[in-house]
């Protein structure tokens, strides 16, 4: 399942290009949305009738939601795979239902605030405490102000290796030269590189699974 534009479009070929020549035997049914749909139960049922076991969900968290209200609904269990940028417990899992989203499978680099594994965690409670500090109206339970907290950290290590050269050219040759940074919120090990030819910041993830309550960490760390 994806929306039907370039960012769902890159997701499904990303899937393609891993599974490689499998792709057309192993992927037995598609199904896209727009953006300006109300609902995506059609689709739902037309991929649970496909038969498969494996569910790639690309969808943005409004359709995410509802996937997981529906699939439950019809009893459609196949492995749930859920992007990584729907996989938050209060934005997409707690309206869809925590019960109905127990065995999603997801990845992460940033440590989820509402995982409370995460609380006596050093880099957790920095971030605790300037949220306190500057946003106090804010969920500390929402994955989205972890993840800008993280990106103006970054954009803050940018501007302090330009120094007193704040031209554009300096700036984009900056943020292609970040060398092992590491970030309070970045789950332990994961560090942030770019490079001249190479300008993805994170590329190691850690596989977790919804257990009803949090996400559990999986395994070791993977490259992508």
């Amino acid at each position: 399942m994806y929306e039907d534009d370039d960012f769902g479009k890159d997701l499904v070929k990303g899937l393609r290009d891993g599974l490689g020549d499998r792709a057309g035997s192993m992927i037995v049914k598609e199904a896209s949305y727009e953006v300006t749909d109300p609902t995506i139960a059609s689709q739902i049922i037309t991929l649970a009738g496909s038969g498969a076991d494996v569910f790639f969900d690309a969808s943005l968290p409004k359709f995410a939601a509802q996937a997981i209200r529906k699939m439950y609904d019809i009893g459609w269990k196949p492995l749930h795979v859920l992007d990584n940028g729907s996989a938050s417990v209060s934005v997409v899992l707690k309206p869809a239902g925590l019960e109905k989203s127990i065995g999603i499978v997801s990845a992460q680099f940033l440590k989820d605030p509402a995982n409370p594994a995460w609380k006596g965690d050093p880099g957790y409670l920095e971030w605790l405490a300037f949220m306190e500090q500057y946003f106090p109206a804010g969920d500390i339970a929402d994955q989205v102000n972890a993840t800008g907290y993280s990106i103006a950290q970054t954009f803050v290590q940018v501007l302090k290796q330009c120094g007193d050269d704040l031209t554009r050219e300096n700036l984009m040759k900056q943020a292609a030269n970040i060398k092992d940074l590491t970030l309070p919120m970045l789950i332990p090990g994961i560090r942030v590189n770019t490079s001249p030819t190479h300008f993805f910041p994170v590329n190691q993830l850690n596989i977790i699974r919804f257990d009803g309550t949090a996400w559990a960490l999986k395994g070791s760390l993977i490259a992508n």
